[in-house]
């Protein structure tokens, strides 16, 4: 294997590495975030190392299953940009782990990935 192909070989497994620390990283913070407070389904959701796609489907499905349990979150209010205007006001709702565990009780998932996070939303 020649220099030029050996360097290509260890940049593209320093990115693979590097990547999937970042991933590890980002679950790990996620989780430390959900044990000291309320904080949104999507965090609750991340911090069970779910991918992004499944993550979407989840949260959305639990956002219906809160409103048919009936838990209401904590009202936040946070200043994000949103479409190209800056400093939009947005109102957003932040959940403990026993409030997100009711809601995940009250879920019903038909994927096996769902049902995975379900019961980690359940158990934590």
């Amino acid at each position: 294997m020649s220099s030029v192909a050996a360097r290509r070989v260890l940049r593209d497994r320093v990115r693979t590495n590097r990547a999937a620390s970042t991933e590890r990283r980002a679950a790990a913070q996620a989780a430390r975030r959900v044990r000291t407070g309320a904080r949104s389904l999507v965090t609750h959701v991340i911090a069970t190392g779910a991918d992004a796609a499944t993550v979407k489907g989840v949260v959305k499905a639990l956002r219906t299953a809160a409103k048919n349990a009936g838990v209401k979150g904590r009202r936040a209010r946070i200043r994000r940009s949103f479409d190209g205007a800056r400093n939009v006001v947005k109102t957003v709702y932040r959940y403990t782990r026993a409030q997100v565990a009711q809601i995940a009780a009250a879920y019903k998932p038909r994927k096996a990935d769902y049902k995975a996070v379900r019961a980690a939303l359940i158990a934590a």
